[in-house]
């Protein structure tokens, strides 16, 4: 029997500063520029300054992208655009920078962790960091067996919520959360439909590379046979992620759920790390008031995810490429949102003599209206 307890998460995060908040509208209030004419960014700042309880918020000056990688092996059912295995792969490229997240990475300064946890490759083919929290290679058929044993399931959770630490503890102060998965938006239909209460067909997209229609049904036709195997299990979260899930699916979950913990903000990239917050918020109800939805990636499964949880995206520019890219891609937005408010001056108070000034007109005012 497992010895992890994720009720123990509900206890555990509370709710970003509302105190915090209203001090941040206030002072928003008094700044030269009338509060609602910056839009979103009014509430993205205000939000950061709860996240952080800090008025004027600070900086975000340590942010993140970490990516947890792994292979489905659904993706043998020619479900995705690329062949089934190839994870691996993506997560050389990314790390050599040859992707779309490392040339963003590195034009905005921001570091990028990849973390293995179940690649279908040589784990001496990859760094020792990205592989030391790896639970197996590749993950089972989700159609017809669980992609994980209970125990590698619990390994994979207890190895996100380490990652989460291990960024709280260095500094972190904002992270870009994605995946490198080959098959991993299949799984991820498969939780949002059994969470939704919906059907395949609802929920299943054409993933990153836009597979063609006949793929596009044998991909709708995997995830209908794993939700069948998927409902029986929703009561137990740990259990549906080992079931229709996956080792970086539920290592994603545990690490936002820690996140949340360490009162740490969350930059949710696409559909699968989506998909995983949805997992999240079933176990802690709390914990999606410390993420925000980066973009909207085009994939129905993440429209669904995102309106469960009541988080709109911040961006929509059709990036359907993953990897974090879309979630970088709304980090400046971000950081623009915490400048304005820290450095937008605040109006001049007025003098005594004019504050009598303005009472005294008031009750001329008052008078002749009466008169």
């Amino acid at each position: 029997m497992s010895s992890l307890n994720l009720d123990d998460f509900s206890d555990l995060i509370e709710r970003p500063d509302g105190g915090v908040r209203r001090d941040a509208e206030a002072r928003r209030e008094r700044q030269v520029v009338p509060p609602g004419s910056l839009g979103r960014l009014d509430d993205l700042g205000e939000w950061l300054s709860a996240a952080q309880s800090a008025v004027p918020v600070r900086p975000v000056e340590r942010p993140r992208v970490v990516l947890f990688a792994g292979d489905h092996k659904v993706a043998e059912l020619g479900v995705s655009a690329r062949p089934a295995g190839s994870a691996g792969q993506l997560v050389r490229e990314v790390l050599e920078g040859g992707r779309p997240v490392s040339v963003l990475a590195r034009r905005l300064g921001v570091p990028v962790r990849v973390v293995d946890m179940a690649l279908d490759c040589d784990p001496q083919s990859l760094p020792a960091e990205v592989v030391r929290h790896r639970v197996r290679r590749g993950g089972g058929r989700i159609d017809v067996e669980d992609a994980l044993t209970p125990e590698e399931a619990e390994a994979a959770f207890r190895a996100g919520v380490a990652v989460a630490d291990e960024e709280a503890d260095s500094g972190t102060d904002l992270v870009v959360l994605g995946d490198v998965s080959v098959g991993g938006t299949t799984a991820a239909g498969v939780l949002v439909a059994a969470l939704c209460g919906t059907d395949a067909s609802v929920v299943t997209g054409r993933g990153g590379l836009a597979i063609d229609d006949l793929a596009w049904m044998r991909k709708c036709a995997a995830i209908r046979d794993a939700l069948r195997r998927a409902r029986p299990v929703l009561g137990d979260q740990l259990q549906l992620l080992a079931t229709v899930g996956g080792a970086d699916l539920t290592a994603m979950t545990g690490f936002l759920l820690q996140s949340a913990v360490r009162k740490m903000p969350v930059l949710l990239d696409g559909v699968v790390s989506a998909a995983c917050a949805l997992v999240g918020q079933r176990i802690a109800f709390r914990a999606p008031d410390w993420w925000l939805a980066a973009h909207d990636s085009g994939e129905p499964g993440q429209a669904k995810a995102l309106d469960r949880m009541a988080l709109e995206p911040l961006l929509s520019h059709g990036v359907t490429v993953g990897e974090g890219a879309g979630g970088l891609l709304a980090l400046p937005l971000v950081q623009a949102a915490a400048a304005l408010a820290a450095e937008l001056p605040e109006r001049p108070a007025k003098s005594g003599t004019d504050t009598a000034e303005d009472a005294a007109a008031d009750g001329s005012a008052d008078t002749a209206g009466q008169a």
